[in-house]
């Protein structure tokens, strides 16, 4: 039976994925409610606005009164909670919002749900789901080159961004065993693809390379990461929501550990082949490759172990590395007049890079 699907930040890189993948490939409806800050661009939704089964809302999540006008008049299903600041450098700039939007807009999100959920009647009462969309970054740094992240692993977070991801995870599963609201967590390994805001290491290089910018790599640039193609963790988000069993976590990763200095050459190689650099003095884009300062408690490594939610919901993966790369590299290089109004907004690229060593 259709559902009616909230998604909290659906005009964000992955909430708009998200509901693409529900638009177009499945009869549930959806509620996009997103505040539109610097990262939030209803561009990415261009071909789906139109469709009946789409709604937009543009709403804080940290204003109770708006939350709550919402669920009383598209009385949804499922909620599926995206919405958040994520990049880590900006938290180290700015922490104050990372709490703001993370904590106390997760808490006015749950009490709002939980005020909506305990006047349903039965039937529709047993079948909604509240869905945390959070990170594998609140688990911390992993010490051995075997050692994965596993749903059990204890929460360490590194930085402002991650601490408020683990505190935003601590208060959903507190509402599920203290007042029983049926929720349910993922969390994420590095995501990449079409529509990621270019703050973001891929994107960045994608567009700084085109235009003879230097490549920035923070320290060595041996930091490794589980790489996840965003096609592929929408699937398993909506998969989650409507099949994992409430009060669990799921873990989502790509099976695709790389140190960001390979990512950045592999980007740097599929352009050499794409579009041949023309600038003066570069004959190959990896040329453009620019070390920096390292970031401060900046992770080593992540890595997932998804054995969980490809046995218990039968999702893996269906892109490697190395196709989701490519097609990341295509639609960005297909994208141009897309990245040209993001890199005329409020984002300069000023966060990655800015002490060189």
């Amino acid at each position: 039976m259709p559902k009616i699907i909230l998604i909290t930040g659906g005009a964000g890189f992955i909430g708009s994925a998200v509901i693409h993948h529900i638009i177009n490939n499945t009869d549930h409806s959806v509620i996009n409610i997103d505040k539109l800050t610097y990262a939030g661009n209803l561009e990415s939704l261009t071909s789906i606005e139109n469709d009946t089964r789409y709604t937009f809302e543009q709403v804080d999540i940290c204003n109770a009164n708006e939350i709550k006008r919402v669920f009383n008049k598209h009385r949804p299903d499922i909620v599926m909670h995206l919405a958040a600041e994520s990049h880590v450098d900006r938290s180290i700039h700015g922490p104050g919002e990372f709490v703001q939007t993370n904590i106390v807009g997760t808490y006015v999100l749950l009490e709002e749900a939980r005020d909506y959920w305990s006047n349903l009647d039965s039937d529709k009462k047993d079948n909604f789901r509240f869905h945390h969309v959070s990170t594998d970054e609140v688990y911390g740094d992993l010490e051995g080159s075997g050692d994965l992240f596993t749903e059990e692993a204890p929460y360490a977070p590194s930085s402002p961004y991650s601490a408020s991801k683990a505190s935003s995870d601590h208060l959903v599963r507190a509402w599920q065993r203290t007042f029983k609201l049926p929720t349910l967590i993922t969390n994420c390994s590095n995501n990449y693809g079409p529509y990621q805001f270019p703050e973001k290491l891929i994107p960045l290089i994608i567009l700084n390379a085109l235009e003879g910018k230097d490549l920035p790599i923070y320290g060595n640039g041996k930091q490794t990461r589980d790489w996840l193609y965003v096609d592929d963790h929408a699937r398993a988000l909506l998969n989650v929501a409507l099949n994992g069993d409430i009060g669990e976590t799921y873990n989502i990763g790509g099976h695709n550990e790389l140190q960001n200095i390979d990512v950045v050459k592999t980007v740097c190689s599929i352009l050499d082949q794409l579009i041949p650099s023309q600038l003066d003095g570069v004959g190959k884009y990896e040329q453009l490759i620019s070390y920096v300062a390292d970031r401060a408690g900046h992770d080593v490594r992540y890595a997932i172990d998804a054995t969980k939610i490809s046995t218990e919901l039968n999702w893996t993966p269906d892109e490697t590395f190395a196709t989701g790369i490519r097609k990341t590299v295509d639609w960005y290089l297909e994208n141009t007049v897309w990245c040209d109004r993001i890199k005329n907004g409020s984002y300069q690229g000023e966060q990655l890079g800015l002490i060189k060593k």
